[in-house]
């Protein structure tokens, strides 16, 4: 499915990584471990193609991977919740269902916030805030997860749900690239442990 090559990204014309190289195949899970500042979140925007890269290629079956505007093919989570305070939990999920498709209801019942539909999301608790944003993977299918410690602030039972909406993700042929400080519900995942620079940029 996604080959790395070789990847380097350069950031102020120091070296962030170099040299990193994997294969991740259908329905698998890579976990991106390391330090603070090792590059871990880096190198989830230079798979997004969100970040350029110093040296190496990435194909995605076969092809160069960011030829074509990847969002047909991923999700991308990042640390920031990207909800707008004043719109609706139900408000906030259906701007991204029409950008991408899929039905809204089901999305919120996945990360048991189908009560919460009608509450502004200023109103939310942060584990709540991050249970919005995760609903977002449960739209329109894709098959490459890029998440970025994506359980901050879930409780033991958002976890579990979670956890299940992966499964879920990886049994329909979908993978997932993670950066985490935590064990996450992955089974089977492999590991890429970052090393820190001297100078390390996260």
């Amino acid at each position: 499915m996604l080959e790395a090559n070789a990847l380097a990204v350069e950031r102020g014309g120091r070296v962030v990584f170099a040299g990193l190289s994997f294969n991740l195949e259908a329905g698998q899970a890579l976990v991106l471990t390391g330090a603070n500042g090792a590059g871990k979140s880096t190198l989830l925007r230079a798979l997004a193609g969100l970040v350029p890269l110093a040296e190496g290629s990435l194909r995605w079956s076969g092809a160069a991977a960011l030829a074509e505007g990847p969002e047909s093919r991923l999700r991308y989570l990042a640390h920031a919740e990207a909800l707008k305070p004043g719109l609706s939990v139900a408000e906030n999920l259906r701007f991204w269902a029409r950008c991408w498709g899929g039905a809204v209801e089901p999305a919120l019942e996945a990360v048991d916030l189908a009560p919460l539909a009608g509450l502004p999301a200023r109103l939310l608790s942060a584990g709540q805030r991050r249970r919005l944003a995760l609903a977002r993977l449960a739209l329109a299918p894709v098959p490459l997860w890029l998440l970025d410690e994506p359980t901050v602030g879930l409780d033991a039972a958002a976890i579990a749900r979670f956890g299940a909406l992966l499964a879920r993700h990886r049994a329909a042929g979908g993978a997932v690239v993670a950066a985490t400080h935590v064990p996450l519900p992955l089974d089977g995942a492999g590991e890429l442990r970052l090393e820190q620079q001297p100078w390390g940029l996260e």
